[in-house]
């Protein structure tokens, strides 16, 4: 079995399938999730010191804040469902400009 995976900045990736919604951290509901989630130890910051932008849940009820916006993800995650694999067993991954280490 294999696993797609979506970049959401600075190395950092998560499995497509396990992905529930994308969603914007400025809702007064959203901060709420966020609070309970690292209250339960379940949030993930990958946003290496930046701005959050967007925030990912999971099915396993994890919480990833990230600095990327959500359609930035979002599209990516639609690419890689329409490019597929690679055809070596991996996914078709590509690094944006903006994702190089030190750009905002």
């Amino acid at each position: 079995m294999t696993m797609e995976l979506v970049h959401v900045g600075f190395d950092n990736f998560i499995a497509t399938n396990r992905i529930v919604a994308i969603a914007s951290p400025n809702s007064t509901t959203i901060k709420r999730v966020m609070k309970e989630a690292g209250n339960k130890g379940l949030l993930i910051d990958v946003t290496h010191g930046r701005k959050t932008r967007s925030i990912i849940i999971t099915d396993s009820g994890h919480i990833f804040v990230t600095s990327r916006a959500s359609e930035i993800i979002a599209g990516r995650l639609r690419v890689s469902r329409t490019e597929g694999y690679t055809g070596r067993g991996e996914p078709a991954l590509r690094l944006e400009p903006s994702d190089e280490k030190g750009e905002l």
